[in-house]
């Protein structure tokens, strides 16, 4: 039987990024391929460990039908443990129902649609109602800037609204009376990291000195991608909020 053209190779490509994209049934699958594999066990929890931070797992024994029963449906994808006395672990696609559900890591796996209407089911409150701590998480992933406006200016030509839908945001609007909060919402572009290169590498007329071939550096290349690789949902990292656009309008009420 062909494998599914899958994102994954392996299951112990498996970490804190990828597992957003990943699919639960594509998950069982590779677990079941590799399963039997010399050195797998030892892999095993920390294989979990990622899992969780996109999926529900739950430990079941498969030796007892009515337990069984509640997750051998379509709602679940089963892993069978290597050591039998673990049972068998049955996952289920983590759902974000509200904005509460944000993290630093699922921030960036989202949509801006799906993060207005997280918003709006915030108790329609509008940006304001958000705590501090949730803004964060959220501006790290996401340009955000916000207008409030009378209802009949709010969509005047040349104005804030009209440019930011030609920037390519999504808006959400409240009304907020005869007036309307309109919050948009633009997905960060990913930061390529900067390498700083040493004053060493340079001559004494600021030209960058050519280097025909450096194995340190490679060296170097080849251990922060492996590092990158490795145990990374153990790390987070917090990025500075994107400051608010002024907004111009208001100005002219």
């Amino acid at each position: 039987m062909p494998r599914k053209n899958y994102s994954l190779e392996s299951i112990l490509d498996l970490n804190s990024s990828n597992i957003w994209g990943a699919d639960m049934h594509e998950l069982a699958e590779l677990w079941k391929q590799e399963k039997d594999e010399e050195g797998f066990s030892s892999s095993e929890e920390k294989l979990l460990n990622v899992i969780r931070l996109a999926f529900d797992v739950f430990h079941f024994n498969e030796a007892d039908e009515r337990e069984a029963a509640k997750y051998k449906t379509d709602e679940y994808a089963l892993l069978e443990r290597t050591e039998a006395k673990k049972g068998m672990a049955a996952i289920r696609k983590r759902t974000i129902r509200q904005i509460t559900d944000l993290s630093y890591e699922n921030i960036k796996h989202i949509t801006a649609a799906t993060l207005l209407e997280l918003i709006d089911r915030n108790f329609g409150g509008g940006w304001d109602s958000i705590s501090l701590a949730i803004k964060d998480i959220i501006e790290t992933g996401f340009d955000i800037s916000t207008t409030t406006l009378p209802a009949s200016r709010l969509r005047a030509k040349g104005g804030v609204y009209e440019r930011k839908i030609e920037d390519g945001y999504d808006v959400l609007e409240i009304a907020k009376g005869t007036w309307v909060e309109a919050i948009f919402a633009k997905k960060k572009e990913p930061q390529e990291k900067l390498r700083l290169i040493s004053d060493s590498d340079y001559d004494e007329e600021g030209n960058r000195r050519h280097v025909e071939h450096d194995d340190e550096e490679e060296d170097d290349r080849d251990h922060d991608e492996e590092t990158n690789e490795d145990d990374t949902f153990y790390e987070s990292y917090t990025p500075e909020a994107a400051a608010k656009d002024v907004d111009e309008e208001l100005a002219e009420l």
